[in-house]
Parts: structure tokens; C-alpha cells; sequence
């Protein structure tokens, strides 16, 4: 997306930063846990308030790792031009990402990846993860079974439908 011009950034950075500031090691079940916790005190937009307030109007961003319906809500007010790209891939080929990436934290197992993504998935807690309610407000829709350049391609008709102009 640099290449068109887009800043990438991540919500769960904004978890990464809280973790750090109380000396807690990263893992997913901690992210999960604090991001439920923030969205419980700050309400289920939390996340994207505070990266909101990072924004610059004169930039475009792509942002990944929207969890919660009340994220695209707050994002889409910063920005009219607000689209959603929902991004799949299989389970099993995630997993192998993760295990290749070897970020601290990540699940060391397929069953406790599948476990954790349950709990990602959305319930009747408004505050925890609600991953399918996110998908089903998906502008677009990717299936990313392939490498980044795969990706690249895909993603490359949406970015040109938005008016993406290619800048590198």
C-alpha cells in the first residue's frame, strides 16, 4: 500500500503501546484481555479513538486489525472516503504465517489458534472482539491464500476503483 501512498498502521499497536507502558510481555490472550478492557471503560470505538487522534487529514492510512464494528464506525467518521477491505485467509495457512513470523505471544498450537479466534469471533458482550460483524460491513472482500506480492495484486483493482493513484 506504499506504494500507492497509504501509511499502514494497526490497531493492535495501540495495544502493543498499552502492554509496554505497564511492562506486560505481548501475547494474543493479553491483547485480547486488554482490548476488552479498554473497550469496556472507553466504550468499543476506544481503539480507534485513540488512533484517530494520530490521524493526519492530509495522509491516507491503511489500518489493519479492526476487531469491532464500533472501529469501523469511528474510523469512517474521520474520513467520508472510509472504506472497508476485509481481508481471509484459511486458518491453517494463518497459522503457518505466525509460526514463520515467530512474534512473541502468538499461539504455539492450531487448536489454541482456533480457540482464540472463537473468542475473536463476537458474542453478546459488546465490549469483546465482534470479528463478524466486522466482515459483514466489508466494502470489499479479499481471499489472501497466496505471498504479500498476491496480496499486492488483489488489492491493486480496489485501490484504482477508490482512486488510488500508484506513487512508487
Amino acid at each position: 500500500m506504499a506504494e500507492y501512498g497509504f501509511q499502514v498502521l494497526s490497531l493492535s499497536d495501540v495495544l502493543r503501546h498499552e502492554l509496554a507502558e505497564q511492562g506486560l510481555s505481548e501475547t494474543r490472550e493479553r491483547m485480547i484481555e486488554l482490548g476488552t478492557r479498554l473497550r469496556r471503560e472507553r466504550g468499543p470505538g476506544a481503539l480507534a479513538e485513540v488512533l484517530g487522534q494520530k490521524l493526519d487529514v492530509d495522509h491516507r492510512y491503511g489500518i489493519d486489525s479492526i476487531r469491532h464494528p464500533a472501529e469501523v464506525d469511528v474510523l469512517a467518521s474521520t474520513d467520508p472516503g472510509f472504506r472497508l477491505i476485509w481481508v481471509e485467509a484459511p486458518i491453517e495457512l494463518r497459522f503457518e504465517r505466525m509460526q514463520r513470523r515467530g512474534r512473541p505471544g502468538d499461539p504455539d498450537t492450531l487448536a489454541e489458534l482456533r480457540r482464540l479466534e472463537e473468542l475473536e469471533r463476537g458474542g453478546g458482550d459488546q465490549a469483546t472482539q465482534q470479528l463478524d460483524a466486522v466482515c459483514s460491513r466489508a466494502d470489499f472482500m479479499i481471499q489472501n491464500e497466496g505471498d504479500v506480492a498476491g496480496l499486492g495484486e488483489a488489492l491493486e483493482p480496489i485501490l484504482k476503483e477508490l482512486g488510488a493513484v500508484r506513487t512508487a
